[in-house]
């Protein structure tokens, strides 16, 4: 065969791969256009005008929306939208924090019980998720209830006052979001402690070092990919949390998810509402920015994908 139909065969071969890439990749694309890039660039041009009669947005232009988040109204200053967002960035990390302490033990144990055990006990830690956010959240409301077992108990320790409950509060706002996001902290945590090179943790143990400094310097870098991967998945949901602090904080625990999804239905200010959801945008990337040089100054290196 001459080099000329080697080159036409490979052109064709070339042609092939190509349309079969593009029939592949055409419906995903046109998924993520159409339902994640166009609605976002709609939100962001509506964060940019101007609130109409009825919360509608309408022009001209304005950083009306911007102004109106970061607390200026027509009465002066008010400090209200910015307590909402340390709420939620207060929430976010309290929560993610006690998700990960719950987390590190409950997946080292998973790791460590027989093979036919591992699949029960991580189905034990995911089925809950399997049920939906908002049953969860009543259920946690009947539980926390006044004149509930953990309520009295609260009372009795002096914690609460006689006769109220644990809900609705801070309290109650936390427990729901550890209790929502446990299982996406412990599946990470658990592919990373069996992918666990055992010969470094024996050879710290061998070298006199106590379980402080072993688990620094053998176990902690090890599953330092699957902690990162995990507080991503704990964190970015968490501050932008709509149903648990809505049912559960019953007004008292009004997070930035909570203030944006007022502004399309009762307050009806979408400017307003489109310029959080750009907030929680910003701190999304700006999270996972942060979370990747981390995780490369911890010494994830290239393990750790975000």
């Amino acid at each position: 065969m001459t080099d000329t139909g080697v080159t036409a065969s490979s052109s064709r071969g070339l042609g092939r791969e190509t349309r079969h890439l593009l029939w592949t990749v055409t419906p995903g694309a046109l998924w993520i256009l159409l339902f994640l890039v166009l609605p976002s660039v709609y939100l962001m041009s509506v964060a940019f005008m101007s609130s109409g009669p009825y919360g509608l947005p309408q022009m001209p232009l304005s950083l009306d929306a911007f102004e109106r988040l970061a607390g200026f109204g027509f009465l002066g200053w008010s400090p209200g939208n910015l307590y909402t967002l340390l709420r939620s960035l207060w929430q976010t990390l309290v929560s993610t924090a006690l998700v990960v302490v719950i987390a590190y033990p409950v997946a080292y144990y998973i790791t460590t019980c027989r093979a036919k055990w591992r699949p029960l006990l991580l189905l034990a830690v995911v089925v809950p998720s399997w049920t939906n956010q908002v049953i969860r959240s009543f259920g946690w409301m009947n539980l926390l209830a006044p004149g509930t077992p953990l309520s009295d108990l609260a009372a009795s320790l002096g914690l609460i006052s006689p006769h109220m409950g644990l809900y609705p509060s801070n309290f109650a706002v936390t427990l729901g979001l550890v209790y929502n996001f446990l299982p996406f902290m412990v599946l990470p945590l658990y592919s990373a402690f069996e992918r666990l090179d055992v010969a470094q943790v024996e050879a710290a143990q061998d070298l006199y070092a106590n379980p402080l400094r072993t688990f620094r310097h053998a176990t902690f870098p090890q599953t330092l990919p699957g902690l990162l991967a995990g507080i991503v998945l704990v964190a970015i949901p968490a501050f932008g949390m709509y149903v648990v602090s809505e049912l559960l904080g019953g007004g008292k625990g009004m997070m930035l998810g909570n203030l944006v999804a007022s502004q399309f239905a009762g307050a009806a200010n979408w400017p307003l509402g489109a310029a959080g959801a750009i907030l929680m945008l910003l701190a999304t990337f700006i999270g996972l920015f942060v979370m990747r040089r981390l995780g490369k100054r911890l010494g994830g290196g290239e393990q750790v994908v975000i």
